[in-house]
């Protein structure tokens, strides 16, 4: 099994050391830094880089630079995708984004995580496990989301929170860890 193979089935898998994925990364950060140095006025090619950096998308999304990812190919984005400045995407296993998803600004999303053994860590080990962000969804600045995570439709994630468990549908919460703190009426 490839490392990479591992990685997929959510297994301890070598990412510091491996040939293959050391390249895609760079090959990625390479787009990554080729579409940070658009200007904001070349909409065009801003749309048609961000397209060659993500797996999947649909027609109307917007990142604002900066934006880092490790793969790129492992990222979904629905309809109506926006993300303010400094977006971080560290995507060993999927990110699914919803429709109508709008996050602020120096939000992180960290699929990968180490051993807590330190020979694990520093023979290059790590293990990732997807994300999961469901429709119209809105993400204050700062938000940190870590790997296995899902938020459920509708829900809203208070700035500056670190969202280590899964987040329900139609609710707000806010904090570290992040914890549901009202539901979201229809009325509202």
């Amino acid at each position: 099994m490839t490392e990479k193979e591992k990685c997929a089935a959510g297994l301890l898998y070598n990412a510091n050391y491996d040939k293959e994925l050391i390249n895609e990364r760079i090959a990625c950060k390479d787009l990554c830094l080729e579409y940070n140095s658009l200007k904001n006025s070349e909409t065009e090619k801003r749309n048609r880089q961000i397209k060659r950096i993500l797996g999947s998308t649909k027609e109307n999304l917007c990142i604002e630079p900066s934006f880092w990812c490790d793969y790129g190919y492992n990222i979904e984005v629905g309809e109506n995708f926006y993300s303010n400045h400094n977006l971080v995407i560290l995507d060993c296993a999927s990110v699914r984004f919803g429709d109508n998803v709008f996050i602020g600004p120096n939000c992180s999303f960290y699929t990968a995580g180490h051993p807590l053994d330190a020979k694990q860590r520093n023979e290059g080990l790590e293990y990732a496990h997807p994300i999961k962000i469901g429709d119209n969804v809105w993400l204050g600045g700062n938000v940190v989301v870590l790997p296995g995570v899902s938020i459920g439709n509708n829900s809203v994630i208070g700035a500056g929170s670190v969202v280590t468990k899964d987040i329900p549908d139609n609710v707000v919460a806010v904090g570290n860890p992040c914890k549901v703190i009202k539901n979201i009426k229809e009325e509202n």
